[in-house]
C-alpha cells in the first residue's frame, strides 16, 4: 500500500506572533490573472506556516499483509499520488512556494512527477514555477499539460492534455487539444493519440486497440465520443457520438467500467470483446425510465437489455456477467423504499437482497405528480408537484403553496424543455428540505423549470430577468388552473443560486406572496470575473451585472423575506457579507425582513441544531405570510408596474 503519513517528530503547530511581524503585501506586475471569488484562502505568513505544518506528509510502502512502512523519498506537500498499472512508478503532485492569497491550493506552484519506489525522480512531467489560475470563460484553459494520469490498460503509460491553441478559445484553430502519451523509462518523445477540435473531456481505456476519447465544446453545448487505437497513436480514430451536451433524450448513455487486476477502470466488454454496455438515466417525455444497452463496436448499433417498467424507477448498479443477463439494480417506487435487486433477465425474475424499510411511515400517501405548462415564449416547461397524503383538489380545495426552485442556463430551448425528473420516485424529506412544509399542509412545485436560453451569440443572462418572472408566472397559472394552489397564497424559495432567482422574482414581480433565500449571493459586483455559467466580467458586461443583481432592486422588495445563511459558509461566490449587505439593505428600505446566521455552519447546514432551526423558520415564515396571507389584487410584473 502507498500511504501519506503525519511527518515524525514534527514537534507543535506554529504560533502566531502577539505583534504583527510586518504588512502583508500581495503585488502584480502588469500580467492580467483574473480569478473567482474564494474563500478558506491563506491570509498571512502565519497560514503559510501552518498550512506547511499540517499538509506535508511522508510517502510510505506498508506492506498489505502486514509490516513496517518504509518511507517513500522526503516530506512534502502532496495533493495526489497515483500508482503505475505496473506497480513500479509513482505519478505525485506536489505544491511549492510561492502560495496564493487569492486562489486555493490547486493553483499554487507546483510540479507533476514520476518517481520510483523508492522516492527517486525518473520524470518531470511537469514544473508550475508560479501560481497559475485558470483563464476565465467558456472553453478557457491553461496552456501546458493538464489532466495528466496514467494509462489504465497499460503498465507505464502516462497520458495528458495540452492545448494546441495555448488554451485561448477565442482564437481560431482546428486543433484545440492534443492528447498525448510517454511510455516508460519516459526518455523518448510524447506521441499523439488523437488530435481534438474540442476540449478533451476524459477518456475511457478499454485495451491496446481501443478506447473512448471524449470531447466537448461549452460555447455550443456539443460533444463528442471519439473511438481510438492507443496502441497506434495518431491513426485514425472515428466519432461514435457527437451530440448535444444538453439533450437528455438522446443521451446514449455512460459506459460501463470494471476494475482489472493492476486496480485501474477500464472498460467492461461483453462476450465476444467487440461490445460493451451503456447505462443512462433513459429522460424521455414521461419522466426517466434508467436502461442498460449493449454497443457493438464495430457497427455502432445498440441493443436494449433491459429498461425501468412502471411502476417503478429502477437504475443499474452493474451487470454481473458478459452477457447481461444478471443484473444488480437499485428498484424504488411511490410507496417502496429503495433496495437493492438481483434481476434475471432470461427468467424475469427479480429477488430483493436487502429489505430498507420506509424511514418516514407517517409521510406514506405523499403523492408526486410531474406536470408540464407552457412559458409564454412557447418554451415548455416541467415541474413536479407534491401534494400531501391523501389530498384532493375537488375535495379540500386550493392549498397554499410553496415554489422551490433553480434556475439553469441553456443553448437549446427544446433541450431546456425536457423532463429530468422520474414519476415514479420515493420521496421522503431529510435534512433541512423544504419538502417538509408537506406535514403542514403546503402543495409543494418542486424544482421547476427556469431555463435561461441564449441562443447563438446571444448570451443566456442577457435576458435573465424576462425569462425568469415568465417561468415563475408560467409555473404559477398552471398550479392555479389544476385548482391545487390559491393564487394569493404561493411563497418561492431556494438555495443558492435559487436564493439568488427568490430575491429577483420578489423584486421583478408581484406573483408571489413572501420568499425564502437560502445561502445566497445577491450582489453581483461581489463576484465580478463571473458567477454559474456566466463566462462575461463584470466589465465586459456591466449592465448585465447589475440588472441581474436584486441588491440593486432591494427598494423594490416589497414581499417578506427570510435570509438564512451559513456562519462559515465557504462556497464560491455565496460569502456570508452576501445576506449581511442584503439584509442592511432591506431593512434601510422599511422591507419585511429576517435574517437568520447558523453558527459554525457551512454552503450547506449539517447539525441536527441548525437543521431543525431552518425547518422552525422557513414553517413560521411560510404559516405567517403565506397561509394566513390575506388577499391582495390583481398579480403584475414588474414591467407592468414600470
Amino acid at each position: 500500500l502507498i500511504v501519506q503519513r503525519v511527518v515524525a517528530g514534527r514537534g507543535a503547530p506554529p504560533t502566531a506572533s502577539r505583534a504583527p511581524e510586518g504588512p502583508v503585501i500581495q503585488e502584480t506586475t502588469g500580467q492580467a490573472a483574473p480569478v473567482r471569488t474564494y474563500q478558506d484562502l491563506l491570509a498571512n505568513p502565519h497560514d503559510e506556516q501552518l498550512f506547511e505544518y499540517y499538509f506535508t506528509s511522508q510517502l510510505a510502502r506498508v506492506p498489505a499483509a502486514g509490516g513496517s512502512a518504509t518511507p517513500v523519498g522526503q516530506p512534502e506537500i502532496i495533493t495526489s499520488v497515483s500508482v503505475s498499472p505496473s506497480g513500479e512508478y509513482l505519478l505525485v503532485n506536489r505544491v511549492k512556494r510561492p502560495y496564493s492569497y487569492l486562489a486555493p491550493i490547486f493553483a499554487f506552484a507546483g510540479e507533476t512527477e514520476v518517481l520510483d519506489m523508492r522516492g527517486n525522480r525518473v520524470h518531470r512531467v511537469h514544473d508550475r514555477t508560479e501560481v497559475t489560475l485558470s483563464p476565465i470563460g467558456r472553453d478557457m484553459v491553461n496552456p501546458g499539460p493538464r489532466a495528466i494520469q496514467w494509462r489504465a490498460d497499460a503498465p507505464a503509460t502516462l497520458v495528458w492534455a495540452e492545448a494546441a491553441d495555448e488554451g485561448d478559445a477565442r482564437r481560431a484553430a482546428q486543433v484545440r487539444d492534443r492528447v498525448l502519451m510517454l511510455e516508460a523509462p519516459f526518455s523518448g518523445q510524447p506521441r499523439t493519440l488523437i488530435d481534438l477540435d474540442q476540449r478533451y473531456a476524459g477518456v475511457h481505456w478499454g485495451r491496446d486497440d481501443l478506447a473512448l476519447v471524449h470531447s466537448r465544446w461549452a460555447t455550443s453545448a456539443r460533444t463528442r465520443t471519439h473511438v481510438v487505437n492507443p496502441g497506434q497513436p495518431g491513426a485514425a480514430s472515428r466519432v461514435l457520438w457527437d451530440r448535444s451536451s444538453e439533450d437528455l433524450y438522446g443521451d446514449p448513455g455512460t459506459p460501463l467500467t470494471t476494475t482489472n487486476v493492476a486496480g485501474h477502470q477500464v472498460l467492461r466488454f461483453a462476450s465476444g470483446g467487440n461490445a460493451i454496455f451503456l447505462t443512462a438515466e433513459g429522460a424521455s417525455e414521461r419522466g426517466n425510465y434508467p436502461f442498460l444497452d449493449r454497443l457493438d463496436l464495430s457497427s455502432g448499433q445498440t441493443e436494449r437489455l433491459w429498461q425501468t417498467e412502471d411502476p417503478y424507477y429502477e437504475v443499474l448498479v452493474t451487470v454481473l456477467d458478459d452477457e447481461g443477463r444478471r443484473l444488480l439494480t437499485r428498484r424504488e417506487s411511490l410507496t417502496e423504499p429503495s433496495n437493492v435487486y438481483l434481476r434475471d433477465r432470461t427468467t424475469g425474475d427479480a429477488r430483493a437482497l436487502t429489505n430498507f424499510p420506509d424511514p418516514a411511515p407517517q409521510l406514506a400517501g405523499i403523492q408526486r405528480q410531474i406536470i408540464t405548462y407552457p412559458r409564454a415564449d412557447g418554451v415548455m416547461l416541467s415541474a413536479t408537484l407534491f401534494t400531501p397524503p391523501g389530498y384532493d383538489p375537488q375535495r379540500n380545495g386550493p392549498l397554499p403553496t410553496l415554489l422551490w426552485a433553480y434556475p439553469r442556463e441553456f443553448r437549446d430551448a427544446d433541450a431546456a424543455s425536457q423532463i429530468t425528473d422520474s414519476p415514479n420516485r420515493f420521496s421522503r424529506p431529510t435534512g433541512a428540505s423544504h419538502l417538509f412544509l408537506l406535514t403542514q399542509g403546503y402543495a409543494i412545485l418542486d424544482g421547476p423549470a427556469m431555463p435561461i436560453i441564449g441562443v447563438g451569440e446571444v448570451e443566456p443572462n442577457d435576458s435573465y430577468i424576462e425569462q425568469l418572472v415568465a417561468s415563475a408566472q408560467a409555473a404559477v397559472d398552471k398550479v392555479v388552473e389544476m385548482g391545487v394552489a390559491d393564487r394569493n397564497r404561493i411563497g418561492v424559495g431556494g438555495h443558492s443560486y435559487g436564493a439568488f432567482m427568490t430575491a429577483n422574482l420578489l423584486a421583478h414581480s408581484d406573483i408571489f406572496r413572501a420568499g425564502i433565500a437560502r445561502s445566497g449571493a445577491y450582489n453581483r459586483t461581489l463576484t465580478p470575473f463571473g458567477f454559474q455559467a456566466e463566462p462575461r466580467s463584470y466589465w465586459e458586461a456591466q449592465q448585465v451585472y447589475m440588472q441581474m443583481s436584486p441588491f440593486n432592486f432591494a427598494h423594490r422588495i416589497n414581499e417578506p423575506i427570510l435570509l438564512i445563511h451559513g456562519e462559515a459558509d465557504n462556497n464560491s461566490g455565496t460569502f456570508p457579507i452576501q445576506s449581511e449587505r442584503m439584509y442592511q439593505a432591506l431593512k434601510g428600505h422599511g422591507a419585511t425582513v429576517r435574517y437568520v446566521v447558523l453558527p459554525h455552519e457551512s454552503h450547506g447546514y449539517a447539525a441536527r441544531e441548525s437543521v431543525m432551526h431552518t425547518l422552525a423558520e422557513m414553517v413560521e415564515w411560510m404559516d405567517r405570510y403565506v397561509k394566513n396571507a390575506q388577499p391582495q389584487g390583481r398579480v403584475t410584473t414588474q414591467v407592468e408596474r414600470q
